[in-house]
């Protein structure tokens, strides 16, 4: 029997490798570019195959968006409600261990945004604009890749809304619109420090886990003062 053509690969590649270098390309391509404005010739060029190519493997434009959305959208949700599950399962940060917790592991509720966060670098190391293509805007309505988009960014923001619910009610905060202002600010955080990220190239993971973890610390140095209840323009760089 004679083997199929859908093993053969093109140029002595296998289709199997040929496929992975179509999904970077395209992931790189759509991330940095948005839907609207990528180009699948210029996806082609970027592997060394033709564009009639791309259409045998992956079909109509939108087609090969949804096959770069969907392992991208799968790993972040995953890494995330991971992430979360594990910040919920870490020893409480006034056990005897707090003293020696590390970026790697922080302790208890307070601990989890940095494991989402360093989750989320280290999911997308590799393919960092990969991180746009969740969030992107110009998907042609009703699609299919609009719709699966939208179910993970739904995803995703139920996870930052009960994480951020849970460090508040933590911390004896039950009102419901500090709980969504927070959410707001969160997801705010989290896309800015990606996009920062992504401009800088050499910067891992870990070291984005470490900024952050720094970050966070002159943040909620602001927090005693706030507790306090200076207004806002006392606080330092305030505008009273």
């Amino acid at each position: 029997m004679a083997t199929p053509p859908s093993r053969a690969g093109t140029k002595g590649v296998p289709r199997a490798r040929r496929e992975e270098q179509i999904l970077a390309a395209a992931t790189e391509e759509f991330g940095s570019r948005g839907y609207a404005a990528a180009s699948l010739p210029a996806v082609a060029a970027r592997v060394g195959v033709t564009k009639t190519l791309l259409h045998q493997y992956f079909g109509a434009k939108q087609d090969l968006y949804l096959a770069c959305l969907t392992p991208v959208g799968d790993r972040l949700v995953a890494v995330i409600r991971a992430a979360v599950a594990e910040g919920a399962a870490a020893p409480s940060a006034a056990g005897p261990s707090a003293a020696a917790s590390s970026v790697a592991a922080p302790p208890a509720a307070a601990g989890t945004p940095l494991l989402v966060l360093r989750a989320i670098f280290t999911a997308l190391e590799g393919r960092r604009e990969a991180w746009f293509l969740v969030y992107e805007t110009s998907l042609p309505p009703g699609s299919e890749a609009a719709r699966r988009a939208a179910e993970y960014r739904a995803a995703v923001n139920r996870l930052a809304a009960d994480g951020t619910a849970g460090l508040l009610a933590a911390a004896g905060h039950e009102d419901p619109l500090d709980a969504d202002a927070l959410n707001h600010v969160w997801q705010g955080l989290v896309a800015t420090l990606v996009r920062w990220w992504i401009k800088h190239p050499d910067q891992s993971p870990d070291a984005m886990a470490r900024r952050c973890a720094r970050l966070f610390a002159v943040a909620a140095a602001l927090a005693p003062a706030a507790a306090q209840g200076d207004v806002p323009g006392n606080l330092p760089g305030g505008a009273g």
